[in-house]
């Protein structure tokens, strides 16, 4: 999930501080639209991939990101709605899945693998979700406003749904149609 819309730009791969950072893949990439599949190995590879990922994620000024948006189509996700301001807002969530949902807010997402693109969605107002830490115990947490906007986004993109899928038919036609532009022009 993109923290700005001008700060939704691609970054490329690379290191910082010894960790690798990793390209966030934009649309149509096939991979985005995949559903990832379940973690069962709970090793090191794993923690060092979700190092990776809240790395690859405050470089491109995320608040979220999910690991099909860099090419691994697996159910991991790391979100963090403070940005760096509140360690204990970081959240690596292994499988996760919403198990509780209630309410409704509308307001607009934007998303690191659809840069400068952001449109209202309709997502729960709060969720409780049932997820597994890098060492595999079982959590929940419960979020409202912005952190259930997060989980809900972010757990979409394990099922290989993008903010784009739940927005309008015509506003949908409205942001492709900008895409192929801006890919027509080089800029995407």
């Amino acid at each position: 999930m993109a923290k700005t819309e001008a700060s939704a730009a691609k970054k490329g791969a690379g290191k910082k501080s010894g960790v690798k950072l990793h390209a966030v893949l934009k649309w149509p990439d096939p991979v985005l639209a995949k559903k990832g599949v379940e973690v069962t190995a709970f090793d090191d590879r794993l923690k060092t991939l979700v190092d990776e990922m809240f790395e690859s994620m405050y470089e491109a000024q995320g608040i979220g990101l999910a690991a099909p948006q860099i090419g691994i189509s697996e159910r991991i996700t790391v979100i963090d709605v403070s940005f760096k301001k509140n360690p204990k807002d970081r959240l690596a969530l292994i499988n996760p899945v919403i198990i509780e949902a209630e309410g409704k807010q509308v307001e607009e997402e934007g998303c690191l693998s659809l840069p400068d693109i952001r449109e209202k969605v309709s997502r729960a107002g709060w969720v409780k979700v049932k997820a597994q830490d890098v060492t595999g115990t079982w959590f929940e947490v419960e979020g409202d406003e912005l952190l259930a906007r997060a989980l809900q986004h972010e757990i979409d993109h394990l099922d290989g749904v993008l903010f784009i899928d739940r927005i309008s038919r015509l506003k949908r036609e409205l942001v492709l149609r900008k895409i192929k532009k801006m890919q027509k022009n080089g800029e995407w």
